[in-house]
């Protein structure tokens, strides 16, 4: 089986195989419905506290039995939910009462029905963790045997009581640093001591469900500190893998490194680079070759060298077997307070190793999802397991996890096997390990460091503007120690954070010719932050001109408010105006009388001229009135504006949407509408430029054939020429089309509009006959409690529609199918559309009631 190329690095996820889908996702809290994949974990093997596969979205068991092959009820875990309801009159454990419980079937048994894929990739993984903690354990200057015991007690312990199903744990590198600056400082035994007592930190820490939590840190600080580990791994394993003793810094290392090779050892370093040389071409060898994993291959030939031409080179050193390697902690003499922050700093960089490894691991595989509080539970009883038992730190690894994956592994029956054969190993092969030189596993910890320094996450930094929160953060955790790296990173990625959601990007703009208004654009969060480039900017602008000032706010306090309108009163002195626009997500005036608070955007849709121009300071009414008054009326002036803004605001980016349709047009549907300023068909229907073919006049109404040559050149353009799909009838509330039709009906007509008016309601005086007649459509919108205005507004729609089917040309079509006819009713009180048909009404969005006597009311359609 193939490995991984970045054995190390949590967020690495390349190591999904590409045949895996994505897995679906649940609400917050749930779990998929649906059963697992073939050949992962089966419902009833649900670990303790979570909720079986086949639970709902509320937390509830469904009432029906659960699908073939799945658990039966009765094997529902610990502290979940049974799977299915046990009828009246049986046990709550699912048998019969009064009746022997059956032994399941061994297909039944979840450990025996997943044991053939879990099998070989517990062997995988296996081999790729035996020299992984042998080398680590090595660089961390902790007992050969230490290593051995995490592997097998991350693989046992955290196997069977974490929560990620396919995680494999053991030791890693990210702790290498740490462990050794440990060792140094207060020697092995009270190492272990920090690492049992930082798994009760891990431990209370799940329990107290923040798992979750322990997510909330920078990517990029994560990246950084592993390949800070990178760095000082290499530059620390370079010297031994030379045949010299590492130093204690990274300097000292730096400092030795010419010393090294000028005394290089030479059958170390050829051993050693022979490892590197395996590692790096391991994935040009055959692919049948490559089914052994690369590190164990590396080790086994290195070794198998050192035997036949260097039997002289410093080798693994212990005494027994891994039993005899079992010592029980010590309590530390003194430094207290130091041993109580490595505790803190190992349960830190354990759990979000760990919990970022799982996360990662998610994403290769479609089975479960991990439980991060109880994975943190998992890896603090590890870490207390294996401090107690002399073993190195535990946290989940992503190499043996992504092996894992890649092996076909079902459960986490995989992890906890690859954990005893390690033990296996370690009890009975001993020996075998003492034949491994150093150099060998110094060649490999190289590969390992070297893999932690990704040229792809600093491209990803300098892209997203992090650069500086890495370099930092590597360089600290490098000279310094890991745990000040990290803390002095993120509170350099803070910082970031919050200058950029605190800058408020302020900018002035002279015009491009001498008549035009000054701009100022004010975006993002405006706060007392940016008091100092407001002033400076608004300043900037010359005494006496006309200003415009854009304001696209997400957030605004009282001050920034303050400074702008002082500033404003301090202008319009001086003779210029001011005209303010807001086009953020706040409201300028409410920042004068409440606590600032961010908004849901009113940006879009676009509000009525009337409201965004009246909210505009026009301090000086003198001023305004001799730059336009003078020269053109108010209406005009107001769509004068409306183009300015339109140009500075939105041209550039409609232009991308309306270039293809520069040279011909594509509509798909024609909408006729009423001619009514307070219907907007694009806006209703969320369409774009070129998407609707409009055609507009008093009424919403369409004629017989001949009747209107400008209604019917409309219709047989759209449909003969432009081939559209369908046509919408388009009606609206309070229509006063529909109000002059009953005026004129009960003989109170306004003569006043003339004679074309009268003559033009002839299309829709039939639609008061049918409401006088009781149209369905009109029985429905009665029931719904909508004015006798409306329901004559939703009948006239019905009556249109039967038009077009009698039209010469529109007809054909709708009885081909080649065009379909639709009516739509516009309520602008609740600005809801409404479904109109020849038989009724439909209210598409009925969540919203209308009217005060439309409590509660459902969908209506007409007898």
């Amino acid at each position: 089986m193939p490995q991984p190329t970045d054995p190390t690095n949590i967020s690495d996820h390349s190591h999904s195989p590409p045949e895996t889908t994505p897995p679906r996702t649940t609400p917050s809290g749930t779990t998929p419905l649906e059963t697992t994949p073939s050949g992962t974990a089966p419902s009833g093997t649900a670990p303790p506290g979570t909720t079986p596969l086949e639970t709902t979205p509320s937390g509830t068991t469904p009432l029906e039995t659960t699908p073939s092959g799945t658990a039966p009820s009765g094997t529902a875990p610990s502290g979940t939910a049974p799977l299915e309801t046990t009828p009246p009159g049986t046990a709550p454990s699912g048998k019969t009462q009064g009746t022997p419980r059956k032994r399941p079937a061994l297909g039944r048994v979840p450990f025996l029905r997943t044991l053939s894929a879990d099998l070989p990739a517990s062997l995988v993984v296996f081999l790729v963790a035996l020299p992984l903690s042998l080398g680590i354990a090595a660089a961390s200057g902790a007992p050969v045997m230490a290593g051995l015991i995490a592997a097998a007690v991350g693989g046992i312990v955290a196997g069977c009581l974490g929560g990620a199903p396919l995680q494999v744990s053991g030791p890693a590198a990210g702790l290498t640093v740490v462990v050794a600056g440990l060792v140094e400082e207060f020697g092995w035994p009270v190492t272990c001591a920090i690492t049992a007592a930082a798994g009760v930190v891990q431990l209370l820490l799940g329990i107290s469900k923040v798992g979750r939590a322990a997510l909330a840190v920078s990517p990029v600080v994560v990246k950084a500190m592993l390949a800070g580990i990178g760095v000082t791994i290499v530059l620390q394993q370079t010297q031994v893998l030379l045949g010299s003793k590492p130093a204690e810094s990274v300097l000292a290392n730096v400092a030795a490194l010419p010393a090294a090779i000028t005394n290089v050892e030479l059958h170390s370093a050829l051993l050693g680079l022979t490892v590197v040389g395996i590692l790096l071409g391991w994935k040009y060898v055959p692919r049948a070759v490559r089914r052994i994993p690369g590190p164990l291959a590396a080790v086994v030939a290195g070794t198998a060298l050192s035997v036949a031409m260097a039997p002289g080179v410093e080798r693994i050193t212990f005494n027994g077997s891994i039993f005899d390697a079992v010592a029980l902690p010590n309590l530390p003499d003194g430094n207290w307070r130091g041993a109580a922050l490595a505790v803190v700093s190992v349960a830190m960089i354990a759990s979000i190793e760990s919990l970022l490894s799982a996360v990662a691991v998610d994403k290769m595989q479609n089975g479960p999802r991990t439980n991060l509080n109880r994975e943190l539970v998992g890896q603090g009883s590890a870490n207390m397991v294996s401090g107690m038992l002399g073993g190195l730190p535990v946290t989940g690894v992503i190499v043996r996890s992504a092996t894992n994956v890649e092996a076909g592994a079902a459960s986490r029956t995989s992890a906890v096997l690859h954990g005893v054969w390690v033990l296996v190993f370690s009890a009975l092969f001993a020996g075998l390990i003492q034949l491994i030189p150093l150099s060998v596993l110094a060649g490999l910890l190289v590969v390992i460091g070297a893999r932690l320094i990704r040229v792809a996450d600093i491209k990803t930094s300098r892209r997203t503007g992090d650069l500086l929160v890495y370099v930092v953060t590597l360089g600290c955790v490098v000279f310094l120690n890991l745990l000040e790296g990290v803390i002095i990173g993120l509170a350099l990625a803070s910082a970031c954070v919050l200058w950029r959601v605190l800058r408020a990007p302020i900018h002035i703009h002279p015009p491009a010719v001498p008549s035009a208004p000054w701009r100022v654009t004010i975006a993002g969060s405006c706060s007392f932050f940016a008091l100092p480039r407001l002033n400076r900017v608004l300043h900037s602008v010359p005494e006496g001109r006309n200003v415009v000032v854009e304001l696209n706010a997400d957030y605004l306090d009282h001050a920034f408010h303050e400074a702008l309108l002082a500033w404003q009163k301090q202008h319009t002195s001086s003779g210029g105006t001011v005209l303010l626009e807001e086009h953020g997500t706040t409201v300028f005036k409410d920042a004068a009388h409440r606590s600032p608070q961010r908004q849901e955007s009113r940006e879009f849709p676009l509000p009525p001229r009337t409201t965004w121009q009246s909210a505009q300071t026009v301090p000086s009414a003198d001023a305004a009135s001799e730059e336009y008054d003078d020269v053109e009326r108010l209406p005009l002036r107001s769509i004068l504006l409306g183009i300015d803004k339109y140009h500075r605001r939105y041209a550039d980016r409609v232009r991308p949407l309306v270039q293809g349709l520069a040279d011909e047009q594509n509509p798909d549907t024609l909408f006729v509408a009423c001619v009514d300023s307070r219907v907007n068909p694009n806006l209703i229907t969320s369409s774009g430029p070129g998407d609707l073919l409009t055609l507009r006049n008093v009424g919403n109404v369409v004629s017989a054939d001949g009747q209107d040559a400008s209604i019917d050149s409309a219709l047989q353009f759209a449909v003969t020429a432009l081939a559209i799909d369908s046509i919408v009838i388009c009606g609206h509330s309070s229509c006063g089309a529909m109000k002059a039709v009953i005026s004129d009906a009960e003989g109170a007509g306004n003569k006043n509009l003339g004679a074309g008016f009268d003559a033009w309601l002839d299309h829709a005086r039939p639609s008061f006959r049918e409401l006088v007649d009781g149209h369905p459509v009109a029985l429905a919108a009665e029931a719904s409690g909508y004015s006798r205005v409306d329901q004559l507004g939703m009948v006239n729609v019905a009556v249109q529609l039967r038009k077009l089917e009698e039209h010469p040309v529109v007809g054909p079509a709708l009885a081909a199918g080649r065009v379909q006819a639709t009516g739509l009713f516009f309520d602008i009180s609740t600005a809801r559309v409404v479904l109109v048909t020849p038989e009724g009404i439909e209210h598409l969005d009925p969540s919203v009631v209308r009217g005060p006597g439309a409590a509660g009311r459902t969908n209506v359609m007409g007898a």
